[in-house]
């Protein structure tokens, strides 16, 4: 009996310690990355041939203390190499080290490999050279705490190289990953029970092909020509063949036995190709169909009524863009839900995130590492929606009030909205303060309604439970008002941790709608941001800005989703310019001025800190508008303060300025001062923040401040906005 360290990747220690026992291991232990087990060499070779999960087999030969070069070096000699290695071999050295004095694996491995061909080269033995592809014998060392392990790798390659493999894609899913998918979902016994596996973004084939083996009782080793116990002196080379024609009659007798039931696609039609060419080489392309078409429009194949659909979607890490990947797994989870009832589903999901936005509930949840990449795989039972409505309970006192109150406002509101072409629109605020949340209202290019709920901090006497209830309640009085389901309201509450009261997690839907504002269309994100990309009490502010852009050169400062741009360029602007930290929003903001047709150099997007731009400019603005943060402290920029740094932005503004130039600040701090008397010298102050206002914020009136501020005349000259009234 031996001692063996079987290695495999971060999140398989539990299933591989059930497979080793299987494989007829004893004592077996797992660790992290890995599973320490007992056995003969039967035992060992078993692994390497049959274990779905493992990387390496390891046989541990020494164990010494090592905090030194000479240490390691000694340590290395004090193993008899010819009991190993034969003199014309080759050999190849991997080593690891955490928690040591030594820390560079290259040269650990270097005065390993010196330590044994020094050994052979004092007894006067021809040297081995160096294969660092597929030597006759590698030695693993692991340093941990200066303490070193010196074993044989049995395997010499990862043994998720099974030997099938012709091409990969461009991030490739390794077998044993695959394999532990498979073994997680239940796959074996969905099989025995008739099922199917059904892949719908199937890549390269991994899945398929190892679902396949699995269910044929293939070695996944057996494709295999090299192993790192082939050239070791202690190979017992009757056991081995011994091992391999056992497996190859199993393999003899589960193929036949193979049911067509494995079925995948992809969009990239030279990865379906590639997937045919693999499973040809493993064996299985009999039992494959594989097709060209777009994972969203999958189905179950006809006359399949049962089975797995197991896939592994881009994660917008190295493949895909992450920006559009909640979309792609919502559509995905609406294609699972609705079409393939009965069935199971798992889906390795680049994180929690993306899980969540498939919108389905997983029976359980596994954390697995794609490489470095630290994943979820989900398991879903995918059930019949019960189409039957359900009898709501009563609305309770309170709800009834709020119900009466938000007809009343609607009420209200209805003939000047209609009248006004307003699609986009306030319709409750707080104006009970039990029920402390504001309601918004948006109406998209195809008259479809959707709600924006957003829970404003709660007092502190207020239990938990109860104001989740209200906030519960808001959304059921609500959606049945507006006739709008729950899928198109968007809630965000606010959860209580650390510091206070803050917003929990956001949907990430990926998912924009068109809102038409002022004969214009801006693209709107209800869902996954804590603003929706267009400020609702900021219309008459955009209204303004397009009518004093004619003829000017317009500047967007703190342009966020660049929609005052838009209304610049639609009321004349000679060019805008729109400046932002954030790619997300700038894209954001190209997307918007696209859509209304204001492309090319005349529209500059600029991704730079504001004060930044102000300081390098030396172009002059007839327009601008600065509608700054109350507060920001990014990565990228000095920290801002709109009350302790807004003089200074401004007069920086009055830099950049035409002479008849007008700057339109805003912000929506409500304890804001502005500080009159350190502008005054050199601007002219109009305070337009009551004209500013829509009418269906006039509830809060203080939602936010706004000036007008001009250039005042030097001494002598005339000021040609003196007289000027501005239209309320």
């Amino acid at each position: 009996m031996s001692d063996y360290f079987a290695t495999c990747p971060k999140g398989l220690e539990y299933l591989l310690r059930d497979e080793l026992i299987a494989i007829g291991a004893t004592d077996v232990h797992e660790a992290l990355a890995g599973v320490r087990f007992s056995g003969n060499l039967d035992t060992a070779y078993r692994a390497c041939l049959w274990s779905r999960l493992a990387s390496r087999i390891l046989v541990p030969i020494a164990e010494f203390e090592a905090a030194s070069d000479d240490a390691l070096y000694a340590g290395v000699q004090s193993v008899d190499w010819t009991d190993h290695l034969a003199p014309h071999a080759t050999l190849a050295v991997d080593a690891n080290t955490s928690q040591s004095k030594m820390a560079h694996s290259q040269f650990l491995a270097q005065r390993v490999k010196d330590a044994v061909v020094d050994q052979f080269r004092e007894r006067g033995q021809e040297r081995p050279a160096v294969d660092t592809e597929e030597p006759d014998v590698r030695i693993n060392l692991r340093l941990r705490r200066d303490r070193a392990t010196l074993s044989i790798d049995l395997a010499g390659s990862p043994l998720h190289r099974r030997g099938w493999r012709e091409q990969q894609g461009e991030a490739p899913l390794k077998e044993n990953l695959a394999a532990a998918m498979l073994l997680r979902a239940g796959w074996p016994q969905i099989y025995a029970q008739g099922g199917a596996l059904l892949d719908p973004m199937c890549g390269s084939g991994t899945l398929l092909i190892e679902g396949a083996l699995m269910a044929a009782d293939v070695a996944p080793g057996l494709r295999r020509d090299y192993y790192g116990f082939l050239g070791w002196k202690q190979h017992d080379i009757p056991l081995w063949r011994g091992l391999l024609d056992e497996a190859r009659k199993r393999a003899e007798a589960g193929l036949p036995a193979l049911r067509s039931c494995f079925f995948g696609s992809d969009t990239d039609s030279r990865m379906v190709q590639t997937a045919k060419r693999n499973a040809q080489e493993a064996g299985v392309a009999g039992f494959f169909t594989l097709d060209r078409h777009d994972a969203l429009h999958v189905a179950p194949p006809p006359g399949v009524t049962t089975g797995l659909v197991i896939t592994n979607p881009p994660y917008g890490e190295r493949l895909g863009d992450r920006e559009s990947m909640p979309k792609l797994y919502r559509m995905l989870g609406e294609a699972l839900r609705d079409r393939f009832t009965g069935w199971r589903a798992a889906i390795l999901a680049g994180d929690a995130e993306l899980g969540r936005a498939t919108t389905l509930r997983p029976e359980k949840k596994y954390a697995l590492y794609n490489g470095a990449l630290e994943t979820v795989l989900l398991i879903f039972e995918l059930h019949a929606r019960d189409e039957t409505p359900r009898e709501r309970p009563p609305l309770s006192a309170g709800a009834q009030m709020l119900k009466n109150r938000l007809e009343k406002n609607v009420r209200h509101l209805r003939k000047r909205l209609d009248r006004e072409g307003i699609h986009a629109w306030r319709a409750y605020d707080q104006d009970l303060p039990e029920y402390a949340a504001a309601i918004d209202v948006y109406t998209d290019t195809s008259n479809t309604t959707h709600l924006h709920i957003q829970e404003y901090r709660a007092p502190a006497d207020v239990p938990a439970d109860v104001s989740q209830t209200r906030v519960r309640e808001i959304a059921r009085v609500a959606g049945e008002l507006f006739e709008t389901p729950r899928t198109r309201i968007a809630l965000k509450t606010r959860e209580r941790g650390k510091g206070g009261s803050k917003y929990g997690q956001f949907d990430q839907r990926g998912e924009f709608i068109e809102v038409e504002e002022g004969g214009l269309t801006f693209m709107v994100n209800l869902y996954d941001y804590l603003d929706t990309g267009l400020f609702l009490d900021h219309r008459l502010v955009r209204a303004k800005l397009r009518e004093l852009a004619k003829g000017r050169r317009f500047l967007n400062l703190f342009a966020y989703t660049a929609t005052a741009s838009v209304y610049a360029a639609a009321g004349g602007a000679r060019d805008t310019t729109s400046v932002d930290l954030s790619g997300t929003y700038l894209d954001w903001a190209s997307r918007n001025l696209a859509l209304n047709g204001f492309t090319g150099t005349k529209h500059r997007l600029m991704q730079l800190d504001a004060t930044g731009f102000l300081k390098s400019s030396r172009d002059h603005f007839g327009l601008i508008y600065v509608d700054p943060p109350t507060f920001s402290n990014s990565k990228r920029a000095d920290d801002f303060d709109v009350q302790r740094d807004h003089v200074a932005l401004l007069l920086a503004c009055a830099d950049r300025l035409t002479g008849d130039g007008v700057i339109v600040f805003s912000n929506n701090f409500r304890r804001f001062t502005l500080d009159r008397e350190a502008l005054e010298d050199r601007l002219s102050i109009e305070n337009w923040g009551a004209g500013s206002i829509p009418f269906d914020f006039s509830r809060r009136s203080n939602i936010h401040d706004c000036w007008l501020l001009r250039l005042k005349a030097a001494e002598g000259e005339i000021n040609p906005w003196a007289n000027v009234n501005v239209k309320k």
